[in-house]
């Protein structure tokens, strides 16, 4: 039987008239935005909807026509170190993933699972196909070097920093969100307060407890030394074990992060303690496998990696898009309290 005519017919592809008529913009302006020049042009709200319109009808700038046009690739190189199969790091390609895809760039991952000879050769793969730009993302906040490939063309790093400031990064704020899980407790009334810390040779772990620390004392608290509890459940629950197993137990617990406050929380039930009324318990990371599915429910200090990933991803579009303009500082970006049922005001 011969196919009738029209059959299986692709839908129209939306143009960028059909990105402007939905955001209630001029095309002009869909053509800044998405081309990494809306930053100082075009208000912020309208750029958050023309790039919310070019998402719902699957829009992207004829990337033939305008790499013709600047001979450029419209490509961007990230290279991570173990970040691509973790769900923190999903988080942060994803933001990354998509603030290039609605500016009509693609993205080029190369994870090196950590070996950093892989890094090297993972720029030289990426520039052999000439990018415009480069990433380097990490799993956790260190300081980077700034790889050579990296000096001579646009590059940001994420989550990691150059000790020589030579290239603009992205990282959270950990000494704010340090502060923020104190606050969370502080303002709940709790004054009897312990940090069960990670290692003290993650960045990370030593900016959080100089927020806990500038937190209690802020609020006139005892400031007791934070105890070293690793990262994982077991190492939560053992760190608990030696806090909480004592006539003069703290109130409240601040975790290094959510997989220690399940250690936590294990710990609590073992020696009769119920949660939040006997203890109040903050995570931090706001991991999705354990935060959400903890009961209680965990409250805890959310990680911005999405963020992380989106912001690095617009400061190389805006550098693209006028070369001449002086390189960003590095940025933090904040780290918000995720407030749920694991922190409850002291008993009397």
């Amino acid at each position: 039987m011969g196919r009738r005519r029209g059959a299986g017919k692709q839908p129209a592809r939306a143009t960028s008239q059909d990105v402007a008529d939905r955001a209630g913009v001029s095309r002009s302006a869909v053509s800044l935005v998405l081309n990494g020049r809306g930053a100082g042009n075009i208000a912020e709200d309208k750029q958050a909807a023309i790039r919310r319109a070019a998402r719902e009808l699957n829009y992207s700038p004829n990337s033939v026509a305008l790499s013709l046009r600047n001979q450029r690739t419209r490509t961007i190189g990230l290279v991570t170190d173990e970040i691509a199969t973790s769900a923190f790091g999903g988080k942060l390609l994803r933001g990354a993933t998509d603030t290039a895809i609605a500016a009509g760039y693609l993205l080029l991952v190369i994870d090196t699972q950590g070996d950093v000879g892989q890094e090297e050769q993972a720029y030289e793969l990426l520039l052999d196909r000439r990018v415009d730009a480069l990433i380097f993302a990490a799993m956790s906040m260190h300081p980077h070097p700034a790889s050579p490939a990296m000096i001579n063309i646009a590059s940001v790093l994420a989550n990691c920093y150059e000790p020589d400031g030579r290239l603009p990064s992205v990282c959270a704020d950990e000494v704010e969100g340090g502060r923020t899980a104190a606050r969370i407790l502080l303002d709940q009334g709790h004054r009897d307060i312990r940090l069960l810390a990670g290692t003290t040779d993650v960045d990370a772990a030593r900016l959080r407890i100089d927020g806990y620390r500038t937190a209690l004392a802020e609020a006139g608290a005892p400031v007791p030394e934070p105890v070293t509890a690793g990262w994982t459940i077991e190492a939560g629950y053992a760190a608990a074990m030696q806090v909480l197993d004592r006539p003069d137990r703290p109130t409240g617990v601040l975790c290094a992060n959510d997989r220690c406050a399940v250690g936590v929380a294990l710990a609590a039930a073992q020696l009769g303690l119920s949660v939040p009324e006997d203890l109040s318990i903050v995570g931090y990371d706001d991991d999705e496998n354990i935060a959400p599915a903890m009961h209680p429910l965990l409250t805890t200090v959310q990680l911005p990696h999405r963020a992380i990933g989106e912001t690095a991803t617009r400061l190389l579009l805006d550098h693209l898009a006028d070369p001449a303009a002086p390189s960003a500082a590095p940025l933090l970006l904040p780290c918000p309290p995720v407030l749920r049922d694991s922190v409850a005001p002291p008993r009397p």
